[in-house]
C-alpha cells in the first residue's frame, strides 16, 4: 500500500495482515555531487515502489526519509529512530529501510531495522526495456530477503 488516503481505507480494513513498513532513505545535496545524489534517490524510489507493488497487502510504502548529506549522522539517526518508534507503536512489526547511500551501513547496528543497501544503477541513459530488466533483477534478489525476514522475526 502507498501513503495515500484511498489506500489507507484498505489498510484500516486489513491492518492485521499489513505488518511491514518500507522506507526509502533519500539523501539531499545541492552543493556537491548533486547528480549522483539525485540518482541515488531516484533509483531507491523506483525499487521501493516496485517492492510495494510486489507485496501489496503486506507492506506500506511510507514517504521517503529525506536528509541532507551534510546533516550530522547522529541527528539523522535519531530522527529515523523516532519514525521507527512511531510505526512500531502503530502496529508495524517490521521496518525495512532501503538506501543507496553507503554511509548508513556504517551505523546499521544502531538502526534496529533491516537495512538494505543497493548500489545505485544509473538508469538515465537506459531505454525503458533495459531499465525494467534491471529493476526486475534487483527485485528478484530482494524478494527472498523480505520473505526470510517475515519467517524469522
Amino acid at each position: 500500500m502507498k501513503w495515500q488516503a484511498t489506500e489507507m481505507d484498505t489498510y484500516l480494513k486489513e491492518k492485521e495482515y499489513v505488518d511491514t513498513a518500507l522506507i526509502a532513505l533519500i539523501p539531499i545535496s545541492w552543493q556537491e555531487q548533486v547528480k549522483s545524489t539525485v540518482a541515488m534517490g531516484e533509483f531507491i524510489g523506483i525499487i521501493s515502489s516496485e517492492l510495494e507493488r510486489q507485496f501489496q497487502g503486506r507492506v506500506v510504502l511510507f514517504p521517503a526519509f529525506s536528509y541532507l548529506k551534510t546533516e550530522d549522522v547522529h541527528s539523522r539517526t535519531q530522527r529515523l529512530l523516532s519514525w521507527k518508534r512511531e510505526l512500531e507503536l502503530g502496529g508495524m512489526q517490521h521496518v525495512i529501510l532501503l538506501t543507496s547511500d553507503g554511509e548508513w551501513k556504517t551505523i546499521e547496528s544502531q538502526l534496529e531495522s533491516l537495512l538494505i543497501w543497493l548500489p545505485t544503477v544509473p538508469l538515465e541513459h537506459m531505454d525503458q526495456v533495459h531499465k525494467r530488466e534491471v529493476i526486475s533483477e534487483q527485485i528478484k534478489q530482494l524478494v527472498p530477503i523480505l520473505t526470510n525476514k517475515w519467517q524469522y522475526r
